[in-house]
């Protein structure tokens, strides 16, 4: 499927859209390397953010912390997955509307659901990308030794953090129609933490809760070593369709804010 435009013809189908997501991973990937004091300072953060809580803690706990190393590995990574998937999306909306080039996304051959989902897609491969390196910083300075089957670890991950971009969705959404919800953004970090720490174990119904599940499993899977094969097909359900419901709660609450920044004709204003 083709566009005609002024400029020559536009495939949007397949092989377009590909394309697109091409130059979006490129796009990202500029950006991170003509600003590397930006980059490697968000970097820093995460590692010294991880080296003040395990430092701390056996400082504070030493025991205690001796027995949860492996749980505060998980539950750091799943955190610093789940804010670079959330921030990516939110900060991308947000942007684009400073940059007065928000508009021109809904001029897309692709439409603007496409490549919001494009850009989302870039912020997953990124977020496990920083996510790699901090896993690896962390079994560094901890010794810790968990379980890495990326047969297990990449599907329960992704899974894990499908919850968190659709709160992405959902403050990108607000993000279009009231542009100033930066420090709205500062409280979602504080509430994945205790979304991630949720005891899934004692009290089942919190399984529901979005990341409290992918956290539960992800935790057995590092920690005790268990493929995802063997992992209970109904907890394994419960992860699917939490992952599933908050994706699409986020992304009809984004598709619905959009149209109201239309309505109001606020969609270019900032």
């Amino acid at each position: 499927m083709s566009t005609v435009t002024d400029t020559g013809t536009i495939d949007s189908g397949l092989r377009g859209y590909l394309g697109f997501l091409r130059q979006s991973a490129r796009k990202r990937l500029v950006l991170l390397w003509r600003y590397p004091v930006n980059t490697l300072s968000m970097l820093g953060t995460i590692f010294l953010v991880f080296l003040v809580l395990f430092f701390g803690g056996q400082a504070l706990a030493p025991a205690a912390m001796e027995d949860t190393t492996g749980g505060l590995v998980v539950g750091y990574l799943l955190w610093s997955l789940a804010i670079s998937a959330y921030s990516g999306l939110a900060w991308n909306v947000t942007r684009e509307a400073q940059w007065g080039t928000l508009e021109q996304l809904f001029m897309s051959p692709f439409g603007f659901g496409r490549v919001m989902l494009g850009k989302t897609l870039t912020n997953l491969a990124e977020a496990f990308l920083w996510g790699t390196a901090t896993l690896a910083f962390m079994l560094l300075v901890t010794g810790q030794s968990l379980a890495l089957d990326p047969l297990t670890v990449l599907p329960l991950g992704v899974l894990a953090i499908l919850p968190a971009v659709g709160v992405g969705f959902v403050f990108g959404g607000l993000a279009i129609r009231f542009k100033r919800i930066e420090n709205a953004f500062q409280l979602v970090q504080f509430l994945f933490i205790g979304l991630i720490s949720a005891p899934v174990g004692e009290y089942p119904l919190l399984k529901w809760l979005p990341l409290a599940q992918g956290s539960y499993l992800l935790r057995r899977a590092m920690e005790d070593g268990i493929p995802l094969w063997n992992l209970p097909a109904d907890e394994l359900g419960v992860l699917v369709l939490t992952a599933a419901l908050y994706l699409g709660l986020g992304f009809a609450a984004f598709t619905y804010c959009q149209r109201w920044a239309r309505r109001e004709g606020v969609m270019g204003h900032y």
